[in-house]
């Protein structure tokens, strides 16, 4: 049975997953992370995509990015990948496949759901008990877009602009919504989305998303996951 084509437009923002093989770390150092962010604005510039919001984890990384091409995130993402396995097979003495297959990825509404994804992203971490706040994970981009430290692979999306008219004051305000958490369930619909992939958001929306790329990306027909039972602990 072929693979579901990848939602992928121009224009909208995009919330990207890609973890390493059999869930195994694909970061081995700090200086693997310095080469991955590397790399990582090389792919940005040639394939023109702006990145909103990243963290990399043990085993896993999450990307915001908004393409200029419908087929930006593929190329931007295929780059990447090459680029960065080949530097750690060569650095590592290892041979072999680095990633989980495909990234994993959804078209993220600007209206009611890029902000709540900012703040997914760079939760993880907290989430994932590996820090206290999420000031403390270094490889984020929380510190550019929570505490105003320039970050040069961030370009801010028009959902974050519109916190206020200076860096400061839009750090502020991201602060103060950062603070308040994500519900349960729209961590699962985050979670859920980018997974599976359809489109959380308004049905206007999804119409204009489905009308573009003459596709359905409504939830498959099982809908979305029931909460989960009270007391289970959930890592995203």
């Amino acid at each position: 049975m072929p693979r579901p084509a990848r939602l992928s437009l121009a224009g909208q923002a995009h919330h990207i997953i890609q973890r390493g093989n059999n869930r195994q770390p694909i970061f081995f150092s700090d200086a693997d992370r310095r080469r991955f962010l590397h790399e990582l604005g090389e792919a940005l510039a040639a394939h023109h995509c702006r990145l909103h919001a990243y963290v990399l984890m043990t085993n896993h990384v999450h990307l915001l990015v908004t393409p200029s091409d419908d087929a930006g995130i593929g190329r931007m993402m295929q780059s990447l990948g090459r680029r960065y396995v080949g530097y750690v097979n060569r650095t590592h003495d290892r041979t072999g496949t680095l990633w989980e297959g495909r990234f994993r990825s959804t078209i993220v509404d600007a209206e009611d759901y890029v902000m709540a994804c900012y703040r997914y992203i760079e939760a993880n971490p907290v989430r994932a008990a590996m820090h206290a706040r999420a000031e403390d994970h270094p490889w984020s981009s929380y510190a550019h877009n929570a505490l105003a430290r320039r970050d040069p692979l961030i370009g801010e999306h028009p959902a974050y602009l519109s916190l206020g008219p200076t860096a400061e004051m839009r750090a502020a305000v991201y602060r103060d919504g950062f603070a308040t958490g994500l519900n349960r369930e729209l961590l699962e619909i985050l979670r859920d989305s980018t997974q599976r992939g359809w489109v959380p958001g308004r049905p206007s929306f999804r119409r204009e998303i489905e009308a573009a790329l003459e596709r359905s990306v409504e939830p498959p027909i099982r809908g979305r996951p029931k909460s989960a039972q009270k007391g289970v602990r959930v890592i995203y």
